[in-house]
């Protein structure tokens, strides 16, 4: 009797130490936490996350064609979703002998369940064959980076014909989803045989406008010793050439500029950071300006003959296109001496 109660004692420690390392060894990333909008598949650890107050990002709704290396950028059937906003980014590690399909096939399941709507299912697409190059540049450029605890090849070498990914929309928060087999343990990528989830979930929302206006005095400064100067507080939506209300202040301080100095004349240039099409930023740049240098004219009264209007897009950078801080200081529009 006394040996069958010392046994069970011991049975009962043995699991409690098992419970432990099993909680040890699935153990999230320091400061990680998961999304409220994603559950976790159950026993998985967060092994990347990173969060993102403002970003850019293109979610796919149509069949992968290529990645194309020259640009950088991955080419699919139909143009992808471009939207912008506060990005959580995870990679996830499943538990114990999990695969990509179970896994992906939980998280679709989950977020169905949950009022999700499916943008894009690759499981649904016949056309879903090749995806050979689908992981090329995953999170080894400095935009699709994730601050990990395993390496970063685990989302870039994994076994591609095991890849499913998807996009899932609801009200103002859309999800990507890719699930990779990882077909060994491996000390060198620090990475356990299993399936591996990347969850991003992008809220949209307009970017917070912190730069300073430039007072009139300041703009002055600026042509005299620099023959330009850089607006920042000429606010447009993404797009699109209607300046927002809040670019009144700006706007004041530039004709309070041009009424103090009459004979001055100004070329109004708009700039745009790289993200998209270079044709199509060109001729959104020059509308932006033309749409500043008309309200000038209509709002202001200053004489149509000293303002004109023009647009360079992305080819004279003064940040890194590479950050969302970058892009931001790229997006401007400045006013330079004829």
């Amino acid at each position: 009797m006394a040996f069958m109660q010392w046994a069970r004692r011991m049975a009962l420690v043995l699991v409690g130490c098992a419970g432990l390392w099993g909680a040890a060894q699935a153990q999230d990333m320091a400061g990680a936490k998961d999304h409220p909008a994603v559950k976790r598949f159950g026993g998985s650890s967060i092994v990347g996350y990173e969060v993102r107050n403002f970003d850019a990002v293109e979610f796919q709704t149509s069949t992968f064609k290529e990645f194309d290396l020259g640009a950088g950028v991955r080419r699919y059937v139909q143009p992808p979703l471009q939207l912008e906003g506060k990005l959580t980014r995870f990679w996830y590690e499943a538990p114990g002998d999990t695969r990509a399909l179970e896994l992906y096939r939980n998280y679709v399941n989950e977020l169905t369940a949950g009022g999700f709507q499916a943008l894009y299912d690759s499981t649904k697409d016949p056309a879903a064959g090749k995806w050979t190059n689908f992981l090329a540049s995953f999170s080894s450029s400095k935009k699709d980076f994730v601050k990990n605890a395993r390496s970063e090849y685990v989302m870039y070498a994994a076994e591609a014909n095991t890849i499913r990914t998807g996009t899932f929309q609801k009200d103002n928060v859309t999800v990507r989803l890719v699930a990779i087999d990882w077909p060994k343990e491996d000390r060198t990528y620090k990475a356990r045989q299993g399936a591996y989830i990347a969850v991003d979930v992008l809220e949209t929302k307009a970017m917070q406008q912190n730069m300073v206006v430039v007072s009139a005095s300041e703009i002055g400064k600026s042509l005299t010793t620099q023959g330009k100067v850089a607006i920042y507080g000429i606010y447009f939506d993404t797009g699109k050439a209607d300046i927002k209300p809040d670019s009144k202040p700006s706007l004041d301080q530039i004709a309070a500029f041009l009424k103090a100095e009459p004979g001055v004349k100004l070329h109004v240039v708009g700039h745009t950071d790289s993200v998209g099409g270079f044709d199509g930023n060109l001729a959104l740049s020059r509308r932006r300006a033309e749409a500043v240098a008309a309200a000038l004219v209509k709002d202001y009264g200053v004489a149509a003959g000293r303002l004109v209007g023009n647009g360079v897009a992305s080819l004279a950078p003064v940040a890194s296109n590479a950050s969302e801080e970058g892009r931001a200081k790229n997006r401007r529009v400045e006013l330079v001496l004829q």
